[in-house]
């Protein structure tokens, strides 16, 4: 199955937001990767939701840092 430019966009986003998550809360990209692909941001940006995927990646991780909290103990 081919990916369309939206999907690419969206998984390309996707390890944006991890890859940040990781720098600023100095924790290794296997538990930014966990926490992301648990975390409501994930699901509201693959259904595309609300037009978040056409947000800055450094916001929407800053976001989930601030209205996900749990996810991160």
């Amino acid at each position: 199955m081919k990916k369309s430019a939206v999907d690419i966009y969206r998984q390309d986003l996707a390890i944006d937001i991890i890859s940040e998550l990781s720098r600023m809360r100095k924790i290794d990209i296997r538990s930014a990767t966990d926490i992301y692909y648990r975390s409501r941001l994930c699901d509201q940006i693959a259904e595309g939701l609300y037009g978040i995927d056409n947000l800055d990646y450094k916001y929407l991780a800053a976001d989930l840092v601030e209205n996900e909290p749990e996810l991160f103990k």
